[in-house]
């Protein structure tokens, strides 16, 4: 089944074209927002590490383990989204030159079903790890 088109009147299309470019920014600032909470969860444990060393925490060190593959995942998913985000700027801007702009449908089911592996991935590991 052929996805519907929203045609788009000439006198519109500058509307559009900045509301695809606000979209675009929001699909950045997230992708910032995972990969710099990635980063922190991968850094987590070598912190600790660090600051056992200096006498500031009464923890043992420990290597890095399962938050730095979380980690380095999140900065590979937020990544992703950006390069993702430019591919759907640069489409739904050819669809407004056209006239004709369509949902993405399958990129939303995308986006959410790797969101949703990383957060199960996260809350196994947070139940395997919890009395470690």
């Amino acid at each position: 089944m052929e996805t519907p088109h929203k045609s788009v009147p000439v006198d519109k299309q500058a509307t559009e074209f900045l509301a695809n470019e606000r979209t675009f920014l929001a699909w950045i600032r997230t992708s910032v927002s995972i990969i710099s909470l990635g980063f922190v969860i991968a850094k987590f444990q070598i912190w600790l590490q660090a600051f056992a060393r200096a006498g500031s925490v009464s923890t043992p060190p420990a290597k890095p383990g399962d938050s730095f593959e979380i980690g380095i995942g999140m900065m590979a998913l937020g990544g992703l989204l950006t390069v993702l985000a430019a591919w759907h700027y640069h489409v739904v801007n050819l669809q407004i030159e056209n006239g004709k702009v369509t949902a993405d449908r399958g990129l939303i089911v995308f986006v959410t079903i790797l969101v949703a592996m990383l957060a199960g991935v996260m809350i196994v590991t947070m139940i395997t790890t919890a009395g470690k």
